[in-house]
């Protein structure tokens, strides 16, 4: 047989032979192709500090949500003779009922200076503060997403004259708004409250409701910079025109390609933003413009111990720990949805 020429165009039966089992083994294997979710979810579960700070969110939830339905004593109850307890003690007569054999639960943080059971006050406080948080976060991000995402999709003149709305109310000093809400809702929400079906709003009380206008108002700025940004770049992209040459309408385009891509972004800034907004409300309930008497939150609680502060210091550590877990907890667990759904974060 003739030798082989280079440049000829025979080939070598023995290189379409079937591989051997050393062959196929020695081969690299490639990792199997995961969703988005599946890969953020993967690389959140391996951020410690971040899973950390989930545990400790969760057990917040169930020590504010589900611990003061079967705690012995309510939110609201004065004990008489009980005034100004410390922690895990008991009063007089609570004291002589114990002797009896009956049995007495603890102040396990002790009371105020109403009698009230302490440590079920700080479970509702962390409550509402909560719920503002979640509250108001949810409010920020449908204003948001929705300004941010019209001005970002059509841009032009309809993106400037936006924009320079969004600008102009970030300048609004918020308390100095609250406080002007307040004054100017507060007759007709003391008449709304009259009626039935409204009664919550005397339980929640004209500040409370002030701060949630507030931050419908103003608050939706960042959130709606941060979503134009991503608009911008993803309504450059070939699967938007493909829909645009289908006939879909703007607000199609918005809804089923834009805003779902932009998905990652809005659950960072909206886990970041819920801190920031709890922080707002304790604030605010500090100066006295948060919930009504008697409903508590951490910052009402913490404004309350200031006031015997050089007596009874031990009533604001519940509450400026309490502030300080919740602010710290969710900030960690945003910057570590941030890391897992960053594509540039990849190992």
């Amino acid at each position: 047989m003739k030798d082989k020429n280079v440049l000829s165009f025979q080939l070598n039966v023995d290189d379409f032979l079937p591989a051997t089992d050393e062959e196929r083994q020695s081969l690299v294997q490639m990792r199997p192709s995961v969703s988005f979710w599946k890969d953020a979810l993967r690389r959140l579960y391996k951020n410690k500090v971040a899973m950390v700070s989930l545990a400790v969110i969760i057990f917040i939830l169930i020590f504010s949500f589900a611990v003061p339905s079967f705690y012995p004593y309510k939110y609201d109850q004065q004990i008489q003779g009980s005034e100004y307890l410390k922690p895990m003690t008991y009063s007089k007569q609570e004291t002589a009922l114990k002797d009896a054999g009956k049995s007495v639960f603890p102040h396990i943080l002790g009371t105020d200076n109403l009698g009230r059971d302490y440590a079920v006050r700080v479970m509702v406080g962390s409550r509402i503060s909560l719920l503002v948080g979640l509250i108001a976060s949810a409010i920020i991000l449908i204003i948001g997403s929705v300004y941010g995402s019209i001005a970002g999709f059509f841009g032009g003149w309809v993106d400037l004259i936006m924009m320079r709305i969004a600008d102009i109310v970030y300048t609004i000093p918020d308390i100095l708004l609250i406080v002007l809400i307040s004054f100017a809702i507060k007759a007709p929400m003391e008449t709304l409250a009259t009626k039935p079906g409204f009664q919550w709003i005397q339980t929640v009380g004209v500040n409370l409701i002030s701060i949630f206008l507030v931050f419908a108002l103003l608050y939706w700025v960042g959130m709606a910079r941060i979503v134009r940004s991503q608009i911008l770049t993803l309504k450059q992209s070939e699967y938007v025109t493909a829909a645009k040459a289908l006939g879909a309408s703007n607000g199609r385009i918005i809804k089923k390609h834009l805003l779902t891509n932009c998905i990652g972004t809005l659950i960072v800034t909206t886990t970041l933003q819920i801190p920031s907004a709890i922080f707002t409300e304790s604030f605010l309930s500090f100066l006295g413009l948060g919930v009504a008497i008697p409903l508590p939150s951490l910052g009402s609680l913490a404004s309350d111990a200031v006031n015997g502060l050089n007596s009874y210091p031990y009533l604001l550590v519940a509450p400026a720990v309490g502030i300080s877990l919740i602010i710290l907890s969710f900030n960690l667990l945003g910057d570590g949805l941030r890391d897992a759904f960053d594509p540039k974060m990849k190992s």
